[in-house]
């Protein structure tokens, strides 16, 4: 008997915690082009946009990507499921699928706008997946799709870095210790650079033990006096955004290609606020003119987004194989405990990533 429903973690609507819940009712995944894969997931895993997305932020612009013809009239996203990541094995391939052939072990981050992996399957495109690492558990690669691609993005593909230029090079990174800090710490290093990462006291033995170079605490006195005294920065990674911004771009050399990349955009707030149209517009605008500030003091200010990508994936799990990046995981939950998961994610000061057992054997 073909399977209709199973069991999944969804929202109804937006909101808070209570808004979870758990079906055995879920819609069955359907490939719908011939690029498809269904996977099974083994494990999945929490990152701050999934806060977000419960909440209801960046709801217009996903929806648009949802349905950009507007023909499901009357339809909701709802009920939507949840979480980015994940780590499982190939169950069904669409017919333009050679790559991957049911059975396969795999790892994936899905993109926003399709439904989620806190699910016992997940549907994919063949082009957003890549096997997964070998040396790891489906509980460890499930840590590392999502911070991974949204690091990669930032780093090699808007900042131009890469295995080849980075020799000596001097990385300032803000927020070191989350889950795309602590990836961008080792990818650095793997690529021979000099970092220095900017964390929470108590996160800066982890840090180091990544491979940081110089570690400094944010907590402990005037943050932008003390990486003043430091020499100047090649790239500058910011995920935290907020008042960094005012001033760290005066941390980088002058005149020399040096490039600050943020991943706190307004982009999703600005089409929530205005709509489509002229949210895209003020975005726009808000980039632009940041970009052309910044060009005439010799400094190039960037914006990075995740971006699903199995070839990038394939080059982090040669990376993680090699032994030169390794997941860091905070807490394991077991698939009951979903909403416990969601609870330590919004506690914030996480030391890498809160991953979700899908299955209760790894």
């Amino acid at each position: 008997r073909a399977r209709t429903a199973m069991p999944s973690w969804v929202i109804d609507r937006y909101g808070s915690n209570e808004v979870l819940r758990f079906t055995r009712d879920m819609m069955f995944p359907i490939i719908h082009f011939p690029n498809e894969v269904i996977i099974k997931v083994h494990a999945a895993s929490l990152n701050p946009i999934d806060l977000s997305m419960r909440s209801g932020y960046g709801a217009t612009a996903l929806n648009m990507k949802r349905d950009p013809l507007k023909l499901k009239t009357g339809e909701t996203e709802f009920p939507l499921t949840l979480g980015r990541d994940v780590s499982g094995v190939v169950m069904e391939c669409g017919l333009g699928v050679s790559y991957f052939k049911p059975g396969d072990e795999v790892w994936a981050a899905i993109p926003p706008w399709k439904q989620g992996t806190l699910s016992e399957f997940v549907v994919a495109s063949g082009n957003e997946v890549s096997f997964k690492p070998k040396c790891l558990s489906h509980t460890e690669a499930a840590a590392l799709p999502y911070v991974g691609l949204t690091a990669w993005s930032a780093l090699s593909q808007v900042g131009g870095l890469n295995q080849s230029n980075c020799s000596g090079k001097r990385i300032l990174i803000l927020g070191a210790s989350g889950g795309v800090g602590t990836f961008a710490v080792q990818l650095m290093k793997a690529w021979d650079a000099h970092v220095t990462a900017v964390c929470s006291h108590d996160a800066s033995t982890l840090v180091k033990k990544l491979g940081a170079d110089d570690v400094i605490d944010y907590k402990s006195g005037n943050l932008e006096e003390k990486l003043k005294t430091l020499p100047l920065f090649d790239f500058i990674l910011d995920n935290v955004g907020g008042s960094t911004e005012k001033w760290a771009l005066d941390l980088l050399k002058k005149w020399s290609g040096a490039t600050y990349v943020t991943l706190v955009t307004p982009f999703l707030i600005n089409m929530d606020r205005l709509g489509v149209a002229d949210g895209m517009l003020q975005t726009g605008v808000t980039v632009g003119s940041k970009t052309v500030k910044h060009l005439l003091k010799g400094v190039h200010y960037r914006w990075a987004f995740f971006m699903p990508s199995g070839p990038s994936l394939d080059e982090i799990a040669e990376l993680v194989d090699s032994g030169k990046i390794q997941p860091v995981i905070d807490e394991v939950f077991s698939f009951s405990e979903v909403p416990k998961a969601f609870l330590k994610l919004e506690g914030g000061h996480a030391r890498g990533k809160t991953v979700i057992n899908v299955i209760s054997r790894q």
